[in-house]
Formats: C-alpha cells, sequence, structure tokens
C-alpha cells in the first residue's frame, strides 16, 4: 500500500546497516508489520491459523515489531488501502477484509498509537502482544474502526481483556498508563530505526531463530496501473510456506526435510 510494502522493490537512499534487530529466541518468530498493511494482515492471520492447525501454540510465540510505514512515506491514504484490501481479499477471503465503511474523517492516516500500544502490550508477554496485534488488525479490516483514536484503541484493548476467560492475558491498566505516559514511543522509533536498514526489508518481514529473513512469505506481487490508482495482482501465492516457517522456529526442521 506503500513504497515499502509487499510490493516494494527499492530501499530509501539514506538505508544503513549500522543498527542491527535484536537476535531471534528459540521458539520465536520476530514479526515486523504494520497495521495497514494489507499483505501484513495476511501474514499474521496464517501464522496465527497455521500454527494451532498444526498444534503448535505453545511452542512458537510471535515477537511483534513496527515497520510504520507512514514514517517512510507520510499518512496512509485510503485509496491504496481500499484497492489492496479488494485485491488481497480474493486471495485469503478468509482474513476478513473489507472496504472502508465508517466515515471518511475516522478513516485512520496513521496508527502509530496503536502501534505503540502494541509495544506497550509486549511489556506485559508477547502473549499480550500478540493477542492486541490481531483485534485492533480485525477493528481496522473488518469492523472499519479508527484505530489511530486513543479510545477506540483501549475500546478495543478492554474487548481482548474480556475475551481472556480468567487467564488475564491484558492487563487494560497498564496498558493505559504505558501508553499515556509515552513510553512506547521509544521503542517505536527504536524499531524504526532499524525498519530503515537492509535488514528488514519491508512489511511483512519475518526473521527466524535459524538467522533467516523471508519478506512477504509464499506471495509475490506486482501493481497494475499507478499505486492507489490501480489494483495489486498477486503473482504467486502459497500458503503452505507458513507450515515450514512454524516448524523451523519449533526446532522440527523444514516439511521437505527427509
Amino acid at each position: 500500500m506503500t513504497t515499502l510494502d509487499a510490493t516494494a522493490t527499492d530501499r530509501p537512499a539514506e538505508t544503513t546497516t549500522a543498527v542491527q534487530p535484536p537476535p531471534v529466541a528459540p521458539g520465536t518468530i520476530q514479526l515486523w508489520t504494520d497495521l495497514l498493511c494489507p499483505f501484513a494482515h495476511v501474514a499474521v492471520h496464517r501464522l496465527r491459523d497455521t500454527r494451532e492447525r498444526l498444534g503448535l501454540g505453545g511452542q512458537v510465540r510471535l515477537d511483534h515489531h513496527v515497520f510504520p510505514l507512514e514514517l517512510f512515506n507520510g499518512p496512509h491514504p485510503r485509496r491504496g488501502t481500499d484497492t489492496e484490501a479488494v485485491g488481497l481479499g480474493q486471495v485469503a477471503p478468509e482474513a476478513g477484509f473489507r472496504v472502508w465503511t465508517g466515515a471518511d474523517d475516522l478513516y485512520p492516516h496513521t496508527v502509530l498509537l496503536a502501534a505503540e500500544a502494541v509495544l506497550a502490550a509486549k511489556w506485559q508477554s508477547m502473549d499480550a502482544a500478540e493477542a492486541l496485534d490481531a483485534a485492533l488488525r480485525r477493528a481496522f479490516w473488518s469492523q472499519s474502526r479508527s484505530i489511530a483514536h486513543r479510545q477506540v484503541i483501549l475500546d478495543v484493548a478492554a474487548e481482548v481483556a474480556d475475551q481472556d476467560d480468567g487467564n488475564a492475558v491484558l492487563d487494560v491498566d497498564q496498558l493505559t498508563d504505558a501508553l499515556d505516559s509515552g513510553r512506547s514511543r521509544r521503542a517505536l522509533m527504536a524499531d524504526f530505526a532499524i525498519a530503515r536498514t537492509d535488514a528488514v526489508p519491508g512489511s511483512p518481514t519475518l526473521r527466524l531463530p535459524d538467522g533467516s529473513t523471508v519478506h512477504n512469505p509464499g506471495m509475490t506481487v506486482h501493481w497494475e496501473g499507478p499505486w492507489a490508482a490501480g489494483y495489486p495482482i498477486v503473482d504467486v501465492d502459497d500458503p503452505r510456506v507458513y507450515e515450514d516457517l512454524l516448524r523451523r522456529a519449533a526446532g522440527r526442521g523444514s516439511r521437505t526435510a527427509p
């Protein structure tokens, strides 16, 4: 949806490799995404769905990091998001894509605060961050909620907490305090510094414990016509790649291994 999402081929001239991403812990997939990147929405959905199907829920965790597209390209434009939602919705309808149906003046042209909330939730646990991230994506892509706004973010967080069934995955009071203090902005900008390097090629990027990096797994895309006025065309889509990625993260090797 922007020049540095899954359709990107070039990076800014100021790109540097001086800053490196943190190491990936065993049993973890490090996930670099933007909340309004539709390719990232597909990747997150497929990772979570495939992990559950393979029975790896207790063995592979998602470590969320931010690839803030708007800091590279400016405000998120609705027309780009809508065309990509239609295009990706045909490839992965199970992800729940919908074009924006809310009022035009409520469209979230920025999602930095929502991304900060996910990072703040990660201070509680990776599970808390994953749950909030998934809920915020659903709120935008399926429900047309303005996740730019603090109250909407906290409402979504409260919904996550209500679904915990007593497991206390997310503490909304702690999240509110962390978000209002501004502490997670520093973490977001640290992620941005890494996102500007060649170590993370775009949104979505997955980094595995074996040292490998995969951008937009199993999918290649080109744009038909001018960006945001044309249409994204998915040339190749192989969701089976997520089985391999999850097994490798769990230390079980590749699905193609003998």
